[in-house]
């Protein structure tokens, strides 16, 4: 089944505390006509609206266009963490694609965080940026590991911001009785990321961008120029950058080759005033060593925002929150028989890797994807480059191409039975402490 359309209503957000604290926008209308224009963008996500608002302000004609709404997707669901880097230790992409190149992924993914700040300080304040990530870990050899990555980045580039915390240390932070150690990385952030995300549309729309609500791509037509089919109208374009991530159905070979989509769940609690400071002592958000991570934070309300479970069928489960609430406790003891509020899932695009997939899918035609949980930053930093491609300078998306994700083992329909059997027993040694 379309994944578009698989577990939610058509252009209706989730009932999360995301959209519980936004304003909603009006809804734009859908394109009714044939249209031609320089760009088209599938996707009105962080990447897609990053994309498009550089594209405009350099006063190109793009449209935007979503089967659902801006911020429908992952990009208005996930955690909101801000995190450093990308899905893998800087140390191992250094010895994999060598210093010069691992350097060079570093300044972006840098300049990922630095942008997103600077847009939320100056222009979507709404979005609430806080600065802070914290990784909790279970046992001593993790400790030494993730020690270890904090010694490379400040020694290799200068990155002074990640402070070891031990046991005692990170239990004064992160208050579950689980950990044995962690880091805080203040040089990492949060946000509201469904505010931020309407705060990128207007922004686009600002430089001259237009976005086409409920307008589902059904075809793409590769040529110069590329055609789109649409329900109620065709669009003829000069360049085309297919950004709708794990919500894209199978509509272009190469990006579902790199990119299968899972779904991961968040619920948040009632609010919790002073109790909130028994859960987390700081204003940080945290992430864990599980291979099936757990992430958290508190709400502006002091609602506790926890995510953890993760299902690798199309599908959401009948019952989202008794494993889920299940996870929770399980790390808190004190948040037993607290009211759960809100629960929701989300789809997101995870790669072979685990590190982002762009690609040059064709001469006129770009696709960026496969973010893993590290897509608050990096998505429009994807978006940027992409922008930047089209515009004549490459050089940056290159940088990115250079991480060779490969396809998954039996193409899109084998892809994800097979995954779901590595997950599975990945989370069993999870559950084993393996």
């Amino acid at each position: 089944m379309n994944p578009l359309y698989r577990n939610d209503a058509p252009g209706e957000f989730p009932s999360s505390w995301y959209a519980a604290s936004t304003d909603i926008p009006q809804e734009r209308p859908p394109l009714d006509h044939d249209i031609a224009v320089d760009v088209c963008v599938i996707g009105a996500g962080f990447t897609g609206l990053s994309a498009a608002r550089v594209l405009a302000e350099k006063g190109l004609h793009v449209v935007v266009v979503d089967a659902h709404r801006a911020g429908f997707g992952a990009s208005g669901r996930n955690g909101g963490q801000v995190g450093s880097g990308y899905n893998a230790a800087q140390s191992s992409l250094a010895a994999k694609l060598g210093p010069d190149a691992a350097a060079a992924l570093w300044s972006l993914a840098e300049e990922a965080k630095s942008a997103l700040r600077q847009l939320c300080e100056t222009q979507i304040p709404e979005a609430r940026y806080r600065p802070g990530v914290a990784h909790g870990f279970y046992n001593a050899k993790e400790a030494d590991s993730y020690a270890a990555d904090a010694s490379y980045l400040s020694d290799v580039y200068g990155y002074d911001q990640i402070t070891v915390m031990n046991p005692q240390e990170m239990q004064e932070v992160v208050r579950s009785p689980l950990y044995q150690g962690g880091l805080l990385d203040m040089g990492a952030g949060h946000i509201h990321p469904l505010r931020y995300v309407f705060g990128l549309a207007r922004l686009a729309e600002t430089a001259g961008a237009v976005i086409y609500e409920r307008t589902e791509v059904t075809h793409i037509e590769q040529g110069n120029p590329v055609k789109l089919r649409t329900p109620r109208g065709t669009i003829t374009a000069d360049h085309l950058i297919i950004a709708g991530n794990g919500y894209l159905p199978n509509i272009e070979p190469k990006t579902a080759a790199k990119v299968m989509p899972i779904n991961s769940f968040i619920c948040a609690t009632e609010p919790l005033g002073d109790r909130a400071a028994q859960v987390l002592a700081r204003d940080i958000a945290v992430a864990d060593s599980k291979f099936v991570v757990n992430y958290y934070r508190m709400s502006e309300d002091n609602r506790f925002l926890f995510g953890g479970r993760e299902s690798y069928s199309i599908g959401f489960p009948k019952d989202i929150n008794t494993a889920l609430i299940q996870r929770m406790t399980h790390l808190f003891p004190q948040l037993k028989g607290v009211s759960i509020d809100y629960v929701w899932g989300g789809t997101l695009g995870i790669t072979m890797t685990r590190l982002p997939a762009l690609q040059r899918v064709a001469p006129n035609i770009l696709s960026g994807g496969g973010f893993s949980g590290h897509g608050v930053a990096l998505s429009g930093l994807a978006g940027k480059v992409m922008a930047e491609a089209i515009a004549g300078q490459a050089g940056r998306f290159d940088t990115l191409t250079g991480l060779k994700v490969p396809n998954f083992p039996g193409g899109p329909t084998m892809r994800a039975p097979l995954l779901t059997l590595a997950m599975t027993w990945y989370a069993l040694r999870d559950r084993l402490g393996i």
